[in-house]
């Protein structure tokens, strides 16, 4: 198993395992960029996230995206993951645990005091694999979102 910094030129790869997360989420109308979107977001000077794809036998099956974040009350930078997905055919392989290792090691190298992100309510198996890497739920805490026209709506208010 392989884990490296994805390229530019991954980026209609990553598209794809985006689109194949969203199938699963049951969410694949929400996904709104195309590949150049993800080229420029992932991979452009602007770019603030960072992808990872994991290979297996030379062929790519899965990836991560994660971003910094900041905690006030820690006084230091985090890792949060935005996306963590493995082919549905390779699930089991250890390759999930290798990205999210690999990020892991990633934070503690760089002295972040958080590594986290977010599940859906109803995914059992990822909880399930989450909870066995040792993470905990945040259960106090609920997430909002302002977004589309909401986002527009309060910006302009």
């Amino acid at each position: 198993m392989n884990i490296r910094p994805a390229t530019v030129a991954d980026a209609g790869l990553i598209l794809r395992f985006i689109r194949e997360l969203a199938i699963y989420e049951k969410a694949e109308s929400s996904v709104q960029t195309n590949e150049a979107g993800i080229a420029a977001s992932l991979f452009g000077p602007d770019a603030s996230a960072q992808a990872l794809v994991c290979e297996a036998d030379g062929e790519a099956i899965g990836f991560a995206v994660y971003f910094y974040n900041y905690s006030t009350w820690l006084g230091r930078k985090g890792i949060y993951l935005e996306d963590l997905y493995i082919r549905p055919e390779k699930r089991g392989s250890g390759a999930g645990k290798a990205l999210l290792k690999h990020i892991a090691r990633q934070a503690v190298a760089e002295g972040c005091g958080r590594f986290e992100w977010s599940v859906l309510d109803w995914n059992q198996p990822a909880i399930d694999f989450y909870v066995a890497a040792g993470a905990r739920p945040q259960d106090e805490w609920t997430v909002y979102r302002l977004q589309g026209e909401a986002l527009a709506d309060f910006a302009a208010s």
